[in-house]
């Protein structure tokens, strides 16, 4: 998978990355972060994208595990 899977899940879903971030419970800075692939957030949020988009979770953080970032 690309670092594109997320936005992409996102843009699917018709939401922009505000929508994601009241979604999730955090600020939109925080989101585009994770989008970016800067940071991974907690666990919990990534559980709830899982829902949403109906991807695991897994295919969603491909990114950030062959990169290895935090």
């Amino acid at each position: 998978m690309s670092r594109e899977t997320l936005k992409k899940a996102r843009k699917d879903k018709g939401m922009t990355q505000q929508d994601m971030a009241d979604y999730l419970g955090i600020s939109e800075r925080l989101y585009k972060y994770i989008e970016a692939g800067k940071t991974i957030g907690k666990v919990d949020m990534w559980d709830k994208m899982e829902d949403l988009f109906g991807i695991n979770q897994r295919t969603l953080r491909c990114q950030f595990d062959k990169e290895g970032n935090q």
